[in-house]
């Protein structure tokens, strides 16, 4: 295995202190999606988390290992929702002051859970990257410990707990479809699968209105875009984080764009045959699988559910999307 910022030794060591916190999600296959992919399609339940998204498995991995010092001064983060989420329900946890700077405009539940785990909440800038801006001019000097979203090696060690966890109960999958946002979640399983079967497929899925990552891991370079068009907050950045491209680049096996309305179909197929309610970015790998019908037939198929923390004005639409 390449050089990389993290190891799959860093998601073992990480694995304890996971597991210390957070009980293991779910992993179901439902007859009804398996029917509608043409695979054996399995679901990893990350929205059964208790902020209700993958995130927070690097989130308790990096707050609790902060030195006494980071302790004393806080944190401080950029998140669309999940990953602030994640450090302030870790913050809380391990008894740490938690700041997260949020776009304007984001998902109102979202930010309600942040400010309701007794985290500082400020919305500034018109999406994650503009937000991000800010923080990183103009409050990292504040002294809090500034947590990245990506460029974190161990939120990424942490987040591979979820992975390791696929391999234990079902060691066989041939494709994990993981969502990318930044990519923490594809990068930490590509981790974790090219260690313990190199012959799983790890698949990366991004909205096509947001494909800032997808458009760099396909040219081998930082790539940005001006706008973002999707409603799936969880996966709507402009541009990458340097080290989970790196790690993309080297292990990642493809990727695949989704469009808005395919999320909306593959979330309302997931809510009638899961009875689980998801955001977009949780939808993501359903909505692959469902592209990749041809080339993911008769395959045993594993989507993350990265979360289920869903703005509830955009359920008008998805109930209203076409079943087939």
């Amino acid at each position: 295995m390449p050089d990389l910022p993290v190891s799959y030794d860093d998601v073992l060591e990480a694995l304890p202190r996971v597991r210390s916190v957070l009980k293991p999600t779910p992993l179901f296959s439902y007859p009804g999606l398996s029917g509608v992919t043409g695979c054996e399609y399995f679901v990893k339940h990350e929205n059964h988390q208790p902020v209700g998204a993958f995130k927070i498995r690097g989130g308790v991995n990096l707050v609790g290992t902060l030195s006494d010092e980071e302790r004393r001064a806080g944190i401080l983060g950029c998140s669309t929702g999940n990953h602030g989420q994640s450090l302030a329900w870790s913050a809380r946890h391990f008894g740490v002051s938690c700041t997260i700077v949020v776009p304007e405009g984001s998902n109102p539940d979202k930010c309600a859970a942040i400010r309701g785990l007794g985290a500082t909440l400020i919305e500034h800038g018109r999406d994650f990257d503009a937000a991000r801006d800010y923080v990183e001019t103009e409050l990292a000097g504040s002294g809090m410990r500034y947590v990245h979203s990506a460029n974190e090696p161990k939120l990424i060690a942490g987040v591979g707990s979820m992975a390791c966890e696929i391999f234990d109960e079902l060691p066989n999958p041939d494709v994990i479809l993981v969502p990318i946002g930044l990519g923490s979640g594809v990068c930490s399983t590509c981790l974790v699968a090219k260690a313990v079967r190199p012959e799983t497929l790890v698949i990366g899925v991004q909205a096509e209105g947001a494909p800032a990552v997808a458009n760099s891991w396909r040219a081998g370079r930082m790539e940005t875009t001006d706008e973002i068009n999707t409603w799936a907050e969880g996966m709507a950045t402009r541009r990458p984080a340097e080290m989970t491209l790196q790690i993309m680049l080297a292990l990642m096996d493809d990727v695949i764009l989704v469009s808005d309305d395919e999320l909306r179909r593959a979330a309302k197929l997931l809510l009638q045959h899961t009875h689980n309610l998801v955001e977009g970015a949780g939808a993501a790998t359903l909505a692959a699988a469902l592209r990749g019908r041809t080339r993911f037939k008769g395959k045993k198929v594993f989507g993350v559910l990265s979360g289920g923390n869903l703005d509830l004005n955009e359920l008008p639409q998805i109930l209203g999307a076409e079943s087939r």
